[in-house]
């Protein structure tokens, strides 16, 4: 699995470094990643002048991780729930992965993990088809398995909301402020081949039973041109954890 996300899932532009670097007051020298997975946000952000710190509670995440990201990169197993809050950095982050975080006490100890000012960023989205036609034959082919494979709002605010989650908890949190929404447009072209693989790596299918898996994937594949065009935005929320409470 860890190779899957590795080779499947695509990294993340220059333009997301910029926009939450600029959000900081100041500029960011140590940084905290929560659920790294093999590394594709921490490769954005290890960079001369900002140390992180990666952690990622499975093993076979972090070691592929290891595989391609510095030695001077910082690692941890351990899961979000299990970070002791005797450190704290300029910059708190997550990659598509604050969902997989409980819900209890989430906002107290991410804020514990930043200093007095220093920033939450959250962000990522989901990989869609951009073609209606081969969205639609797809969502046909899954739909005796899977009425949807998008991963619902954890805190149920409804698609159509201008304010989408995490953003929502962090309004109402009073451990941050300032609290931002942003979607930086990306379009992928792919194979249909690695698009299968992408799928392969999401939620959703990953707890079907195997021979559903195996059906619902070779459906898919059969209705998929060679190549496909993927909208994969962005969605950024940025935070700034409050100096005084």
């Amino acid at each position: 699995m860890a190779e899957s996300y590795e080779r499947f899932r695509p990294g993340y532009p220059e333009e997301l470094f910029r926009l939450v670097t600029a959000y900081a007051r100041d500029p960011v020298r140590t940084a905290l990643e929560i659920g790294a997975g093999t590394g594709k946000a921490t490769r954005l952000f290890a960079r001369p002048g900002l140390t992180v710190t990666a952690t990622e509670p499975d093993p076979a995440m972090l070691a592929e991780l290891r595989r391609h990201l510095p030695a001077e990169v910082r690692t941890a197993q351990l899961a979000f729930e299990e970070l002791p809050t005797d450190q704290t950095y300029g910059l708190v982050y997550a990659a598509a992965a604050l969902h997989w975080t409980a819900p209890a006490g989430r906002w107290p100890r991410i804020a514990a993990l930043l200093r007095p000012g220093g920033v939450f960023a959250s962000f990522g989205g989901p990989v869609q088809l951009a073609d209606p036609a081969v969205e639609e034959a797809v969502r046909l082919a899954r739909a005796p398995f899977l009425a949807t494979d998008e991963i619902p709002s954890p805190d149920g605010t409804p698609p159509e909301r201008a304010m989408q989650w995490p953003g929502t908890e962090l309004e109402r949190s009073e451990w941050f402020t300032d609290v931002r929404q942003a979607v930086l447009a990306r379009r992928l072209t792919v194979s249909a081949h690695d698009y299968l693989g992408h799928l392969s790596t999401v939620s959703a299918y990953l707890v079907l039973p195997a021979p559903d898996r195996a059906e619902v994937f070779d459906r898919i594949g059969r209705v998929l041109p060679a190549r496909v065009e993927l909208a994969a935005d962005i969605t950024v929320h940025l935070a700034r954890r409050r100096d005084e409470r």
